[in-house]
């Protein structure tokens, strides 16, 4: 018998404030954990990329011994790579492709509405370097390959896999990362298509259905797909997402076949290469030069070589994992020689070797290069935070309930010598159910405190109790004690199910005949009945099965009212429930990666909405009992309710209010292919300041004479000197300047097609002129001063903007293009949770106004509440509804306050600005162009758009949209 692996001494970190930083900058704080003097905050300084392990310590011969410590071991690798990554962010990404610098300011843009976590973009940026610049720069970095080392594989020719491993917090968003690399990939192709560095075929690996059906989202045009969900995609290059393929797959379809159709293990089967690469790949066709993603990537390694004493001695689940390894890489061994790999991307929030690899159990993958794990994203606010037990009643300096298990192992040991420990049988099960106890149901009143603060605030999805048990008879013991089921035998012999009063909170968690609010999962189980639909013997029960438990928490799914799961094991991969909020662990922690990987699934949260008073992601919690962490940020349990749960408000579409949906196109750019002649209404277009507050015209000089460190002054030694640019004034002629505008205008508008140049130039140097003239506030500046390049650059983004084709002169009109695959927006999209302040609608499709930290929107919500000129309306929040425009020669999203429906069926889009900035006037001319564009289309009705400097100006402003004749009224459709 195995002798069981001694679990270590280990005591609570708690820290009063987790979160230090912002989810959407480089981390610069972090908590340092010293044994000796307790947590402290290092200000200034992001957390090395690291890992824990527990040393073993060799006794005679090597044999190992008992544990030490757990000992921290830099990654070197990725800390060199964030350095590096680092510099080319700050050096505007020189050396990548000119798709790929647009890709990556897109994602960057701090408008966007939901805004990528510096996690996602940190990951996406480090393997676009590896894959696009490393190459280049001198001395480029060495990542290590993933080697074949057996003989069967060296003797086919096997070649070396390239992999990077991305290291990502469940619940830090590694599917958005998948879905970025994916659109890079597929857009590079599509502009650079001879180019190796870039795939237009992507196979997507994963270890199961649960996963596999998750990773739809990386389909372009599947419904729910990230690439809209997050507008990944920037302005005007939506076609050519569609130039790419990719392939989802789970490691079952590289199992072997032989002549007889039987699944075999790699080593056995009688496939080829080519034939086995034409099976799995069948929904990439012939496609070569491949990029790979394999999700939860940990279970792809390289199995070791074993003598068959070592293989009798591995238990069953590790036999399981070994198979599971062995046809995953072997079979991505076989793609790439017939194929060809161009790299493979790991995504893991644990790549790290397991137990039954040839490697220490906990040792890291050798190619990982990017790390953002538990504790970074605990810190970030990305996950809830752990609450655990820091001190009891009993006054022992470890909490009983923080190391449950090993309490109660001693206990068990002090009453009965030899019933449990080291090298002795497991306890009984009913004996730890019966200590367990006091923990369970403190733990359980936690979670009915939740339970019943969720029902008053209107929540219909139930919190989640998980209890992770040791083994099978352990969980079968305490699902029946929880859940009042168990099976009894009748008077015919027979074992039939029967319905009785649960221990804990039975009105609530006791199951019945009509509902279950309790069930019980084997990981074995789970991993069994995912595998059913890969073969003939997918039953019906396994699937109800699996349905059941990947789908707890969300609503008009089997999983919805699923209040408590106890398990067997750490559940499935891909468990992505969002209620979890108390976790009880009853078996042995031999390791950091045990605890992480067990606590990991209740860490996903409910809310993003960052925190108006921190500027951080607003706290939430998750109580945890019997899982001692002891290098993970934790917060102090309390014995009271928990105070933490701030009041939520669903905020959604209301079904009986479906009169109120308001739709809108969802453009990302506009077809412009003018010829000859243009346009424009500079009526519409906001001016461009020379403003001598920002850019100075003249400076006050003088020798420098004052001491070191002391700030210059108009008194001190010296003949002050009046500096201006004067000379720039003599030297530049007006008309040089005009001529540069106009020529970057007609560069931009012919966007490198042929056309007729010399006219363009002649028709972009009238309005250039024109706009000089009456759209320049000089404020008394030498008009010349428009030739600086900060001045330049607005003049030539406003035109832009404001340019049309001549229709008068047989030009075709400007027209929106439209996305591909997500046409139109509507506020039947709305539905989430926040803490914002809200206030509620009645004309509106969507439930709530939320509330910004002024009160610019309830202020607004009430006039549009009060006028009779309005029909219906929506804010702009969740809605989706973003106007592109550049800025600074970077692309951006402009997200508008509200959406109206007047009552002649126009639309209006209103925005209540304050304080106007550069900026802001260039997003409501993008706005005037989106009009222009939409209206000219025909199909979406009438629009137009309309700033508010106060709110109570709303009423004004939607009387003049009412009244105003519109030129630009929608026409009929162009054929």
């Amino acid at each position: 018998m195995r002798r069981a692996k001694p679990e270590p001494d280990v005591r609570p970190m708690a820290v009063d404030r987790p979160i230090v930083n912002s989810p959407y900058e480089e981390p610069l704080r972090h908590w340092r954990y010293d044994k000796g003097k307790g947590p402290e905050l290092i200000e200034g300084l992001r957390r090395a990329a690291g890992y824990w392990l527990r040393e073993s310590a060799r006794g005679p011969g090597g044999q190992r011994q008992l544990v030490t410590e757990e000992n921290f071991n830099e990654l070197e690798l990725v800390n060199d790579l964030r350095r590096l990554v680092r510099a080319w962010r700050d050096d505007e990404y020189k050396g990548a492709t000119r798709v790929t610098q647009q890709l990556l300011r897109h994602w960057w843009n701090a408008d966007r509405e939901k805004r990528l976590f510096f996690c996602q973009l940190e990951a996406a940026e480090t393997l676009i370097y590896l894959a696009e610049v490393n190459a280049k720069a001198r001395p480029p970095v060495s990542v290590p390959l993933d080697l074949v080392e057996d003989a069967q594989g060296q003797a086919k020719g096997y070649k070396p896999l390239r992999r990077y491993a991305c290291k990502m917090a469940t619940g830090s968003g590694k599917t958005v990362v998948m879905a970025m690399l994916a659109a890079w990939s597929f857009l590079n192709r599509a502009h650079y298509p001879k180019d190796p560095r870039f795939s237009d075929a992507i196979l997507a690996v994963c270890p199961g259905l649960t996963i596999k059906e998750r990773l739809q989202v990386l389909r372009p045009g599947a419904p729910g797909n990230y690439y809209d969900e997050f507008a990944l995609i920037p302005p005007g290059m939506g076609d050519f997402l569609g130039s790419g393929r990719i392939l989802i797959t789970n490691w079952h379809e590289f199992l072997l076949v032989d002549d007889s159709k039987s699944r075999r293990v790699v080593q056995r089967g009688e496939e080829d290469e080519a034939a086995f690469s034409t099976r799995v790949l069948h929904g990439l066709g012939k496609a070569k030069n491949l990029l790979v993603i394999n999700d939860e990537a940990h279970h792809a390694y390289r199995p070791p070589a074993l003598t068959e004493e070592e293989a009798d001695a591995l238990g069953r689940e590790e036999r399981d994992n070994l198979e599971e390894a062995t046809v995953w890489v072997q079979g991505l061994d076989r793609i790439h020689a017939a194929r060809g790999i161009n790299f493979c991307a790991d995504f893991s929030a644990t790549p790290f070797y397991i137990a039954g690899s040839k490697h220490e159990e906990g040792t890291p993958f050798e190619w990982i290069v990017s790390d953002f794990g538990l504790v970074d994203a605990i810190e970030s606010g990305l996950v809830k935070i752990p609450r655990v037990p820091v001190s009891d009643t009993t006054g022992h300096a470890i909490p009983r309930y923080f190391n449950l298990w090993r309490w109660i192992n001693d206990e068990l040991k002090a009453e009965e010598p030899g019933a449990a420990g080291v090298g002795r049988r497991r306890p009984k099960p009913e004996a730890v159910v019966q200590r367990a106890d006091g923990a369970l149901k403190q733990l359980a009143g936690l979670w009915k405190q939740t339970h019943d603060h969720w029902q008053a605030c209107g929540r219909r999805i139930p919190p989640a109790l998980i209890i992770v048990c040791d083994n099978t008879q352990l969980s079968q013991v305490m699902y029946e004690h929880i859940s009042g089921e168990r099976l009894r035998e009748g008077p015919d012999g027979r074992k039939r199910t029967a319905y009785e009063t649960g221990q804990v909170f039975p009105e609530l968690l006791s199951n019945s005949e009509e509902q279950q609010p309790t069930m019980r999962i084997d990981s074995r189980l789970i991993r069994e009945a995912e595998a059913e639909v890969e073969s003939k013997t997918r039953t019906a029960v396994g699937d109800e099965l699996r349905r059941k438990v990947s789908t707890v928490g969300k609503e008009g799914q089997p999983g919805e009212q699923v209040r408590c799961v106890v398990s067997v094991g750490m559940l499935t991969e891909g468990w992505d429930a969002r209620n979890v909020k108390q976790i009880l662990g009853l078996r042995a922690f031999h390791s950091q990666l045990l605890c992480e990987q067990v606590v990991g699934r209740g860490l996903r949260r409910i809310s993003y909405d960052v925190d108006p008073e921190t500027g951080l992601l607003a706290e939430e919690y998750v109580d945890v009992y019997g899982v001692p962490f002891e290098v993970i940020p934790v917060k102090k349990a309390v014995e009271k309710a928990p105070t933490d749960e701030r009041e939520r408000t669903h905020v959604h579409a209301r079904e009986d209010r479906e009169q109120f949906a308001i739709e809108f196109p969802l453009v990302e750019g506009y077809v412009c292919e003018v010829q000859q002649h243009l346009t424009a209404d500079l009526s519409r277009v906001a001016p461009v300041e020379i403003d001598a507050l920002v850019e100075p015209t003249a400076s006050i000089a003088r020798p420098k004479g004052w001491a070191e460190g002391e700030a210059p002054g108009l008194e001190g030694p010296g003949e002050t000197v009046t500096q201006t640019r004067e000379e720039y004034y003599a030297t530049v002629r007006m008309q040089t300047i005009e001529y540069d505008l106009a020529g970057r205008v007609t560069e931009a508008l012919l966007a490198g097609r042929p056309g007729a140049r010399h006219q363009l130039f002649h028709e972009a140097l009238r309005i250039v002129r024109e706009f000089l003239a009456t759209k320049v506030a000089y404020h008394g500046a030498d008009p010349k001063e428009v030739g600086l390049e900060r001045y330049r650059r607005q003049v030539v983004e406003r035109l832009l903007l404001a340019i049309e084709p001549d229709e008068s002169r047989g030009e075709q009109r400007l027209l929106p293009r439209i996305e591909r695959f997500r046409r139109k927006g509507s506020t039947r999209d709305v539905d989430f949770f926040t803490i914002r302040e809200c206030r509620e609608t009645r004309k509106s499709h969507v439930s709530h106004v939320v509330l910004d930290s002024t009160q610019w929107e309830a202020s607004a919500a009430f006039w549009l509440e009060a006028s009779d000129d309005v029909i219906a309306y929506a804010r702009n929040d969740h809605l989706g509804f973003l106007i592109p425009y550049d800025y600074d020669e970077k692309p951006h999203l402009y997200t508008p306050d509200f959406v109206v429906r007047l009552r002649d069926g126009s639309n209006l889009i209103v925005e209540t600005k304050g304080q106007e900035r550069e900026q802001d006037r260039q997003k409501h001319a993008a706005a005037e162009r989106w009009v222009s564009a939409v209206n000219n289309a025909g199909e979406w009705g009438r629009w137009r758009f309309a700033v508010c400097r106060e709110a109570a100006e709303l009423p004004e402003s939607l009387a003049e949209a009412l009244s105003s004749a519109d030129p630009r009224a929608p026409r009929a459709p162009v054929p």
